[in-house]
């Protein structure tokens, strides 16, 4: 008789079974509701399909849909699996590629045979998914070896499949799932144990677009179908109304209306400031140079091009080279005759951070421990190398600024030093109206540079340092992300939530020994001896743009007054009162309120349409009553009612609202 299997669950409580039982086998036999609420297992911390014998000793817990997480994750990749062999259905010939889940959704790659797919094609293929989630398949895992995995692929005319099966690595278990017996694809899983697991009515495909085989702009342009997975239709009717409601708060089409900025294909990836989106940037900037005084940092300002050897002593010419812009160190040819470059010259690049520079500052003249902390800040002006596919409004460019500093401390410093970066940054956070982020520490990754024991300290400050900020419990959402973090160092990241629950990773602070070190940078300590300063990166907006555009639709465009372009408007009823709006006016501006004159010969509820449009948060309404009685009816954004009021106190009212919350 075989040795029984010691499965230890979550309880305590241990059960012996014999080899090759299933989790499935195990969860029935502790009750009918269970068997039945069970999508996966969790065999020693690894996520396995619930119908996946057991084969050793193990700690077994049971997902159920209360294990949110893990179990949109399942649902997620099967709805990924039954998108495609519903594709293959209903288009045949179509050739299937790779298909992940995503943060709310899933999608597949595919390349079809007759022409790319279109939104119109999406009615019909959720018509065969629907059909394939109702047939209740049985999902069924199978390993294969690579030699039978290629001849399947390759009889079937799937040669992305089989060029995919060829390039996995040496040793690696290869896997496939079956979808009942007429279909298969080849998956590391886990998946849920058949079609019929997932909500029919919890799905939607969104759009189409292409993509790239292995996102190569050099292979073959494939059609990527994206949709929405849910664990009830409840949560997907939820996400359907934040999507309209984030369509409506789309910073590129809220920008358009009240003049902001715009982009353009003659400068890819990089914004064209309006005078109006320009005060917004300029608000901000003033702002943040105000917090950082009062912070005790020094601004700096360091050049955009920068020599190759540079990038190469400091390790990003070899980690990030791909995503910087480089340009050759010579004057180029302008004989009609002959190449334009000779392809001999030194090589210079866009900085695409600040960092390096920041360290020639910093060892420039002989710094003593007692100069220490440092805290160099820059609004600095970077260059990336970004697809163009991958660009996305001002969220995602080519050319940015950063809120960018660093600090050069010595080590009994670090935990003070990030404590106190914590606190600016939740200042600075709720000042702009968020008053919800998450910090996450992103640790070391496989590819790094470093000591084990380096990491060690870096980590353990980071996490200090969280903690006596008070800021490491559950409600700012701490967690630890393994493998995440920077190749030289690991960091804190800051995931502010938005006014429709979307979070956005802005801040961060990276505790760096290692640029330091290349760059060879140093302080005379109390001993008389060189030492390396600890360098912390940091920023807390992120980008301006990125941070722009996320305050855009976190306010729906509805900016705080004192960030409005336009914070008042004075709108005549009559032409009588023209001369007193222009009075008014100029006390407005007088006053420092951006104030803007209308005058047209429009009816009222006209002029109030276009600034609420323009999302003016002030409209101060003038005739011959108010001329005559020194008043003004101000009406507030978004609100039906006016409020009748004597100049004076409507300028004091908006000079109050006008105040940045750093000087109120």
């Amino acid at each position: 008789m075989s040795q029984l299997l010691k499965i230890s669950l979550p309880d305590g409580s241990v059960r012996e079974v014999a080899p090759g039982t299933t989790p499935a086998e195990i969860a029935a036999a502790i009750g009918p509701g269970l068997a039945k609420a069970a999508l996966a297992a969790k065999v020693d911390g690894e996520l396995r399909d619930i119908m996946r014998p057991l084969d050793a000793d193990a700690q077994l817990s049971l997902v159920t849909a209360r294990d949110e997480v893990d179990a949109l994750e399942l649902v997620r990749h099967d709805y990924a699996h039954i998108l495609a062999e519903a594709v293959q259905a209903v288009f045949p010939g179509t050739q299937i590629t790779f298909g992940p889940s995503t943060d709310d959704g899933f999608y597949y790659d595919f390349a079809p045979k007759d022409r790319p797919f279109t939104d119109e094609d999406l009615p019909a293929i959720e018509e065969a998914m629907r059909k394939i989630i109702a047939a209740d398949k049985p999902l069924r895992r199978e390993v294969w070896s690579r030699e039978d995995l290629i001849a399947r692929w390759t009889a079937e005319g799937e040669s992305f499949k089989a060029e995919w099966a060829a390039g996995l690595p040496d040793g690696e278990e290869l896997t496939v799932y079956w979808s009942g017996n007429e279909w298969l694809d080849m998956c590391r899983g886990p998946h849920l144990a058949s079609t019929g697991k997932v909500d029919p009515q919890a799905f939607k495909l969104t759009r189409v677009s292409g993509a790239y085989w292995r996102g190569d702009q050099n292979n073959a342009m494939l059609s990527r179908i994206y949709g929405t997975g849910w664990l009830s239709k409840k949560q997907l009717d939820a996400h359907l109304i934040r999507l309209e409601e984030a369509a409506k708060r789309d910073h590129r089409k809220i920008a358009q209306e009240m003049d902001l900025f715009h982009l353009q294909s003659e400068a890819q990836g990089s914004v064209f400031w309006h005078p109006k989106g320009y005060i917004v940037w300029r608000q901000l900037e003033a702002y943040m140079r105000r917090k950082l005084d009062d912070a005790g940092y020094r601004e700096v300002k360091t050049p955009q091009l920068m020599d190759a050897r540079q990038w190469e002593q400091s390790g990003h010419w070899g980690k990030y080279r791909e995503n910087m812009f480089v340009v050759p160190d010579e004057v180029p040819n302008t004989e009609d005759e002959g190449p334009v470059l000779s392809g001999k010259s030194d090589l210079m690049a866009l900085k695409p951070m600040n960092c390096p520079a920041h360290v020639l500052i910093f060892r420039q003249g002989i710094k003593s421990y007692r100069d220490l902390p440092l805290r160099l800040a820059e609004f600095g002006c970077c260059h990336r190398n970004e697809p163009h596919g991958a660009l996305h409004g001002i969220m995602r460019v080519r050319q940015f600024t950063q809120d960018d500093a660093h600090i050069f401390c010595r080590e009994d410093q670090i935990v003070e030093e990030v404590r106190l970066f914590c606190n600016l940054l939740d200042t600075i956070y709720k000042d702009l109206g968020f008053e919800s982020y998450a910090i996450k520490l992103a640790l070391r990754p496989e590819k790094r540079f470093g000591t084990e024991e380096m990491w060690d300290k870096a980590e353990q400050s980071l996490r200090d340092a969280v903690a006596q900020a008070g800021r490491a419990g559950p409600e700012y959402g701490w967690e630890e992300l393994p493998g995440e973090g920077a190749f030289y160092s690991p960091k804190l990241e800051f995931h502010l939530t938005d006014a429709i629950g979307r979070t956005w990773q802005c801040g961060t602070i990276q505790l760096d020994y290692v640029l330091p070190e290349r760059l060879d940078a140093s302080y005379i300590g109390e001993d008389g001896e060189r030492h390396r300063p600890v360098m912390l990166h940091r920023a807390i907006l992120g980008t301006f743009e990125r941070f722009i555009g996320i305050l855009i639709e976190h306010h729906a465009g509805r900016f705080p007054v004192w960030l409005a372009p336009v914070q008042a408007v004075v709108a005549t009823i009559v032409s009588d009162a023209d001369d007193y709006a222009r009075d008014v006016v100029e006390k407005l501006r007088a006053s420092g309120i951006r104030a803007e004159l209308d005058l047209r010969n429009e009816k009222i509820n006209y002029k109030v349409r276009e600034h609420s449009l323009a999302k003016v948060p002030k409209l101060l309404v003038v005739g011959k009553r108010e001329a005559d009685e020194g008043t003004v009816a101000m009406r507030t954004l978004g609100e039906q009612a006016q409020a009748v009021l004597s100049l004076e106190d409507a300028i004091e009212s908006l000079a109050k609202l006008a105040t940045p919350p750093d000087m109120q």
